[in-house]
């Protein structure tokens, strides 16, 4: 089954699961490979364009963000675009296990005909949680994040 455009309701859940996975790897090199090499994005206040950019903004990005963790869930989808809301949660400081951040937000996706992510725009919201607060916890698998349920008010 094609991951590129036009997207169903199957393949843009598919192509959400598979960005999700893809970060939780947390490696920029695999990562900027899901995108054209002229990619444009806007992640919070930052402006990146091409893969060296990105590449650059995820290996500081994973530097600071100790076990991060996300869970992506398609919000809405048309023929070349995905909207994704999206969760994630960091510990600040390896050294401090109860300090952790969580980030709430959304994502707008745009497709080239091959499937590769031409256009990401990203708005998030961060809290600090305690280690007891989180949703990811160590070890977590894929199937077990996919599986994790949030509340009517976290939506």
């Amino acid at each position: 089954m094609s991951l590129a455009p036009p997207f169903t309701k199957e393949t843009a859940y598919k192509k959400v699961k598979a960005a999700q996975n893809l970060w939780n790897t947390k490696d920029p090199s695999k990562v900027v490979q899901a995108y054209t090499p002229d990619t444009i994005w806007r992640n919070r206040d930052v402006f990146l364009k091409g893969h060296e950019e990105v590449r650059g903004f995820l290996t500081a990005k994973w530097k600071r963000e100790h076990n991060y963790r996300l869970k992506k869930e398609l919000f809405a989808w048309g023929e070349d675009r995905i909207a994704v809301q999206f969760w994630y949660e960091y510990q600040v400081d390896p050294e401090d296990e109860e300090r952790w951040q969580r980030c709430y937000g959304l994502e707008d996706w745009t497709f080239a005909p091959d499937g590769k992510m031409m256009k990401r725009q990203m708005s998030g919201n961060e809290v600090s949680i305690s280690k007891q607060q989180r949703w990811f916890t160590d070890g977590m698998t894929t199937e077990e994040i996919d599986a994790l349920v949030l509340g009517d008010e976290h939506h």
